[in-house]
């Protein structure tokens, strides 16, 4: 039988001032063969971990944190993938890599110290035109023709390519469950490259002012289960990903089999979302049974020219969606981290490696309360519409008050605003069954390329 031991057998302090990097890179180059380990309350500072184990147990008892110091130039340069694009960029802050039947389970938390990740983001992105750190100027050295990669808006001109607090890579077997993560960097829990995932009763909590701060990214991973986890964060809820344009087509590793099932989403810009990183694919998807609670769109596929992908295989069922800009969105005009404007003209254009795809999408027994922008935005490309489309005994309902601009409803370019806040449909094959849409003039804002059925 493997050997137990706790943190404390390895040096550890949790005061919240000593520095156990060493400690716990003692200890999972202890247990890199299995045991278990188990973490004792304490506040214990470090800087990036990296686990790279089998049939090991990582055990936090109540009241224990992990808190990683927010100091950029710890956090060493990593080949990975950052916002779909496979390059350098900042360590995680704990890395599960190459390691099978792991399980990270307890009461803790993992505290990424973000506040400084996030001020310093905000600044770059508003004044910084290039690399200026030394951190910076070596990922820029690592990354040649970076300023010609795409990204999804977090910063890749100034290669302040901040780290995941979480980031599970090339791994297979591994669940996370009833931790609290809170206050990352960057992306919050980020599947890279793994099968077999579970992530169960976590508590995924980042300011909504946070940039870039996604609760769970899974990316091109197969067979994940998202079951029961509470997530209130800065940017989209559950996003599921595989990659971007010309590189995330090369590497070629769709996202296959995930399941969410009982969660709750809040304050986030999406709750269950597709994209907008799809160049390798993202089929067979169930979402069901959870609740999205104000946050800025609720079922969210979003992609563009350039992205690539084949996106297919999508139910969404018994999804309750309150107090929402627009309850459902699928938006292939998305408008963030594009170099191209030719990427969001109305004309019909060559369908490339690069042209994405969307097809059979059931939306079954869905609400959408008190939507402040339009029921929905359902817009696909005039040289590859939307198809096989299916809304049944689904309840829309626009508010009557606090209304905000239908331009508010998804974030894309090239497009006119809508001439009103029913359904808006543009190149797209839909067909709507018992569905009901309140709180406007017209049901439905129908456009170019739709072809609509209605039962």
């Amino acid at each position: 039988m493997n050997k137990e031991y706790t943190l404390a057998d390895f040096g550890a302090k949790g005061d919240g001032k000593f520095d156990n990097s060493e400690v716990f890179k003692r200890a999972f180059e202890t247990l890199q063969k299995g045991g278990l380990l188990r973490i004792e309350a304490g506040d214990y500072l470090t800087g990036p971990i990296q686990i790279t184990a089998k049939n090991l147990v990582v055990e936090f008892e109540k009241g224990a944190t992990i808190r990683f110091i927010a100091d950029e130039n710890l956090y060493r340069p990593f080949y990975s993938r950052w916002e779909g694009v496979n390059c350098y960029c900042m360590h995680p802050c704990l890395l599960i890599n190459e390691s099978d039947g792991l399980i990270l389970r307890g009461e803790g938390v993992i505290d990424g110290s973000g506040s400084w990740w996030w001020a310093a983001a905000q600044q770059k992105r508003n004044k910084q035109k290039g690399p200026v750190s030394a951190i910076e100027t070596e990922l820029a050295n690592l990354n040649p023709g970076y300023e010609r990669q795409s990204g999804g808006g977090g910063g890749r001109q100034s290669q302040f390519l901040r780290p995941p607090l979480l980031q599970i890579k090339e791994s297979n077997n591994v669940k996370v469950e009833g931790l609290t993560i809170q206050n990352s960097p960057f992306w919050t829990v980020h599947p890279l490259y793994s099968t077999n995932i579970i992530l169960k009763d976590l508590s995924i909590m980042n300011p909504q002012d946070a940039p870039n701060t996604d609760g769970i990214d899974v990316d091109s991973c197969s067979f994940v289960t998202i079951k029961n986890c509470l997530i209130d964060v800065g940017d989209d809820g559950i996003a599921l990903k595989s990659g971007s344009g010309k590189d995330g087509v090369a590497v070629n590793r769709k996202t296959n089999d995930i399941l969410i099932e009982g969660c709750i989403v809040r304050h986030a810009h999406g709750g269950a979302v597709i994209g907008s990183e799809t160049a390798a694919g993202i089929h067979a998807v169930v979402a069901r049974s959870c609740f999205f609670d104000g946050t800025d769109r609720g079922i969210r596929i979003k992609t563009r020219r350039g992205r690539g992908g084949s996106i297919s295989d999508l139910h969404f069922q018994d999804i309750r969606m309150e107090n929402n800009l627009c309850p459902l969105t699928v938006n292939m005009y998305y408008r963030c981290g594009s170099l191209n404007v030719e990427d969001f003209s109305l004309e019909k254009k060559p369908v490339l490696p690069t042209t994405p795809h969307i097809e059979h999408v059931t939306i079954e027994g869905c609400t959408g309360t008190n939507s402040r922008s339009s029921a929905a935005f359902i817009v696909g490309l005039p040289e590859f519409p939307i198809r096989d489309m299916v809304i049944s005994g689904c309840i829309f309902t626009v508010a009557n008050e606090n209304l905000e601009p239908v331009g508010e409803s998804e974030m894309y370019e090239g497009l006119s605003d809508p001439k009103g806040r029913g359904i808006r449909l543009r190149n797209v094959s839909l067909t709507a069954q018992d569905v009901i849409v309140q709180g406007v003039s017209d049901q439905y804002v129908i456009e170019e390329g739709v072809v609509l059925t209605r039962e």
